[in-house]
């Protein structure tokens, strides 16, 4: 199986860092989260790896190379413009394979890949989003009132669960091609939501056992700093 890593962002809100430094090379201890993607990947049995990059592209070229050392093909896919979180797939469409995986390049997770690919087999889907359960907690008393604002309940700092994508999908080919053009700037949203329209098979898998976590922010930069400094075998493939 084959995988595209979207590694073109600028990653706005991890600036001033990325300014000078692309996000998917920024380090969690000695290796670049980068690095870690893509020895998961190898360890799930990917062997060819495409990179969509843009913003500082010659950095991850230099750090990443042709891929060798860490046991795959990389080739790399030039953005002019940023094209969203899927629009680099329209130059990649006819070189991925039947099945293939898209992640972002900024991830940190124990999700168990080739267990992703199975499920997506097994269950002859589409499109496979990989979904992870957040806690979401609103610092504020919220009061509940009727139309004509009485008080009707008082919730103070009330915590909800949410399933949010992870980033991380696994996508058919032949369900993807109709909705994507080379150049044309298109985000996975969108793309997922017209293949659900046109009456593809658009699925969700939830592995709770996982620990799942996007670096773009600082706060959770840091905690992924923290997480994989302590529990680093948890993360590398044996």
């Amino acid at each position: 199986m084959k995988a595209v890593i979207m590694a073109g962002g600028k990653g706005t809100r991890l600036q001033p860092f990325t300014a000078s430094f692309p996000k998917p090379l920024m380090p969690l201890g000695d290796m670049p989260v980068l690095e870690l993607l893509l020895r998961q990947l190898r360890g799930a049995g990917v062997e060819e790896v495409y990179l969509a990059v843009n913003h500082l592209h010659h950095l991850i070229r230099a750090f990443c190379g042709d891929g060798s050392r860490f046991g795959l093909k990389i080739e790399y896919s030039l953005e002019d413009a940023p094209l969203g979180t899927a629009g680099p797939l329209g130059a990649l469409i006819n070189d991925i394979g039947d099945d293939f995986i898209v992640t972002n390049g900024d991830l940190l997770t124990t999700f168990d890949f080739a267990k992703l690919i199975k499920t997506h087999a097994e269950r002859e889907s589409d499109a496979t989003i990989c979904v992870y359960e957040r806690e979401v907690k609103i610092d504020f008393g919220l009061v509940q009132v009727d139309s004509e604002m009485n008080l009707q309940g008082y919730l103070e700092k009330p915590m909800s669960k949410h399933l949010v994508s992870m980033g991380l999908y696994v996508l058919s080919r032949d369900a993807v091609a109709p909705h994507v053009r080379p150049g044309v700037h298109l985000d996975m949203p969108d793309l997922l939501l017209k293949m659900r329209n046109a009456g593809s098979k658009v699925r969700c898998h939830h592995q709770p056992e996982s620990f799942w976590l996007d670096i773009g922010r600082p706060d959770d930069y840091a905690t992924a700093q923290k997480m994989f400094d302590e529990n680093r075998g948890l993360f590398l493939p044996a």
